[in-house]
């Protein structure tokens, strides 16, 4: 019989980072419970046969939230735990966190209206990076140069009528170079560093920015570890900018993809997780 807790994976998709986490739970004699996000049903009492500890990859910020907090409310812990997904997928919460812990971050002022939204463009300065709350990828930020341009965005954004864009994210441009940092940080090791460069503004793998080993260690291995504790703690992707002033944390990832940064080491990440997770089904 396994020593190991009985383990589950929560996903929307296998991506390669699940094939990943699979084929290092299997080279640990794992057995996986697949639990696939648009299937799983939480009633309020404890269903029979959970795992012990449930590795979260759903790709939904929403779903990762409550389901954590379902599988938590059954005793079953989570990595990363409903809180950490809740503070760090809401960029509004992760900079008052980082503000509060004296991590240095961009300057971001946070407006309610479209009104406001105007004016805290005008607080920051142009030009400015105007993003949503909640969401990742780079997907609906916009760098914006000016007043008649954000009058323009913040009017699409109030017509798509979401919650989501209710709430405006206002962050100064950064002046970096055309790159950006990300360190994978589990439990409290940062694991790998990478660079992320690319010729836009937004420097994201996703987008097709090119990365190359960052050195990992003194001031980007210590804010990445501090950022990440900020947060919570677990498994979490920190990124960070060279500003004029020095790195700035501008991201914490509660999900991060990590296929891009393990082509840039020759650290296990996924072995690294999986083990991380066991530990945490333990305690």
């Amino acid at each position: 019989m396994s020593d190991h807790p009985r383990f589950g994976l929560f996903t929307t998709i296998v991506r390669p980072e699940e094939k990943a986490i699979l084929a290092a739970a299997a080279s640990r004699g794992i057995h996986v419970d697949r639990l696939n996000d648009t299937e799983v049903t939480f009633p309020l009492e404890k269903p029979a046969g959970l795992p012990e500890v449930v590795l979260n990859r759903s790709v939904s910020h929403v779903r990762s939230v409550y389901a954590a907090r379902c599988f938590e409310h059954y005793g079953v812990r989570t990595v990363n735990a409903s809180e950490v997904v809740d503070l760090a997928g809401d960029k509004v919460r992760t900079s008052l966190r980082l503000a509060e812990r004296g991590i240095p971050t961009p300057s971001t002022v946070v407006a309610l209206s479209p009104e406001a939204a105007l004016k805290a463009l005008d607080q920051v300065g142009y030009p400015a990076v105007l993003k949503p709350a909640v969401g990742s990828w780079g997907r609906l930020m916009a760098k914006v140069h000016g007043p008649q341009e954000a009058e323009q965005i913040v009017e699409h954004k109030v017509a798509l009528g979401s919650p989501l864009h209710s709430v405006f994210y206002v962050q100064e441009f950064v002046p970096k170079p055309d790159r950006d940092l990300r360190v994978l940080v589990v439990g409290d090791q940062p694991l790998a560093a990478m660079y992320r460069s690319g010729a836009a503004w937004r420097t994201n793998a996703a987008r097709g920015a090119t990365a190359r080993s960052a050195p990992l260690a003194g001031e980007l291995a210590d804010l990445a570890v501090r950022a990440a504790e900020a947060v919570g703690g677990g498994v979490l992707a920190v990124d960070l900018m060279e500003s004029p002033r020095g790195l700035v944390v501008h991201e914490v990832n509660p999900t991060p993809e990590f296929k891009t940064l393990q082509t840039t080491t020759e650290v296990d990440l996924a072995a690294a997780i999986v083990d991380y997770a066991v530990e945490v089904g333990r305690r």
